[in-house]
């Protein structure tokens, strides 16, 4: 993105916090690979740099901001220590809490989030531009909404810590954040510029492209990853009856995982292992659900491919999909079928999409 921006204005300073550095090819800029998707000390340098970088701007500059989803992890200006603050995460991604939830918590625990990125930029103008990884892309929510204002509350952060039982001694912590109407944003323009619902338009353009018929079937998607898959799988057998083939039915949005086990995985494969069931016995069908980041939970894997041979192939192998389900290791599963996506990090997080394919 600051390689983007470079070739079209000069950039006096930047500071570019990333998952992945690669090689520059513009300056003068500063680079730290924060923690992701558990904040890290990096993170913490992170922060510290943000807050010491835009401390030097005055009224008469312009910041402009490239935001992009993950950003909550990999900049942290944590109000508790860090080992709490990554507690917290891992507690919050292992009991299926939605991403809105978590970054209501990170926003009112974290002195950069709810708009304090802005607040601390000395009334210089700000322009955002940024890359939604958020179900309906609320300002807020993405990367924890550093220059955009806040509409939850104190008391919708105590909500969530008491709907998911996590540690109470984190509430006095909790700060106001800033709310929409502070003057501060009176400078501030935030423009939403890449999201699941662009992606899903490519995606569907380039499938009628490719000569199916195609069609969205579901956008916003939501839920246990594993539940989803099979009301996928659903939705594909009864597009079956109805429409000819070959066709491309599309979704996007970002599921959970609610973790049982101690298997690897992500909520795309394992989305797919829901699916696996359900598409049993299916002539010339697939499933692929995939992260458009092309890193799906803490493995290689962007996603995985499901068919109605899967059962079958896997079953011949010693394997059953219930039971990988039920410890969450969707990656062993597929890995053994050869029928995980591994497409490397493709620098761009615009939330999941899955395809249901028939030939």
């Amino acid at each position: 993105m600051t390689s983007a921006l470079s070739a079209s204005m000069t950039l006096t300073e930047a500071l570019v916090v990333t998952k992945h550095a690669s090689p520059l090819e513009f300056g003068p800029a500063t680079v730290i690979e924060g923690g992701h998707p558990i904040p890290g000390d990096s993170s913490l340098r992170a922060g510290r740099a943000a807050r010491e970088f835009v401390s030097r701007l005055t009224p008469g500059d312009l910041l402009v901001c490239l935001i992009s989803g993950g950003g909550s992890a990999l900049m942290a200006a944590p109000l508790i220590p860090l080992a709490a603050l990554q507690s917290l995460t891992a507690s919050l991604l292992a009991c299926g809490a939605r991403i809105d939830e978590i970054n209501i918590l990170r926003r009112h625990l974290d002195s950069l989030k709810g708009g304090g990125l802005a607040q601390a930029a000395n009334n210089a103008r700000i322009i955002s531009l940024i890359l939604s990884d958020v179900v309906g892309d609320p300002l807020e929510a993405i990367a924890s909404g550093p220059t955009a204002p806040d509409p939850s509350t104190r008391e919708d952060a105590i909500s969530i810590v008491e709907k998911y039982s996590l540690d109470p001694e984190i509430i006095p912590c909790f700060r106001e954040t800033a709310k929409p109407g502070d003057p501060v944003f009176g400078r501030v323009e935030n423009h939403i510029i890449a999201s699941n619902d662009i992606a899903l338009r490519a995606a569907l353009d380039q499938a009628r492209q490719e000569g199916f018929q195609a069609g969205i079937i579901r956008s916003g998607m939501q839920g246990e990853a594993g539940d989803v898959g099979r009301e996928l799988a659903e939705a594909l057998r009864q597009a079956e009856s109805r429409l000819p083939r070959p066709f491309c039915l599309l979704a996007g949005g970002e599921t959970t995982v609610t973790l049982r086990g101690d298997g690897r995985g992500g909520r795309n494969q394992e989305l797919a292992l829901g699916a696996v069931e359900a598409l049993r016995g299916m002539d010339d069908v697939m499933l692929v659900s995939l992260a458009t980041d092309g890193e799906d939970g803490p493995t290689d894997a962007a996603g995985a491919v499901a068919t109605g041979d899967s059962a079958r192939r896997a079953e011949s192998l010693g394997m059953a999909a219930p039971g990988y389900l039920s410890r969450n290791d969707a990656y062993a599963f597929f890995a053994e079928l050869d029928d995980l996506v591994k497409t490397g990090p493709s620098g761009t997080n615009v939330n999941d999409l899955a395809f249901l394919f028939a030939f």
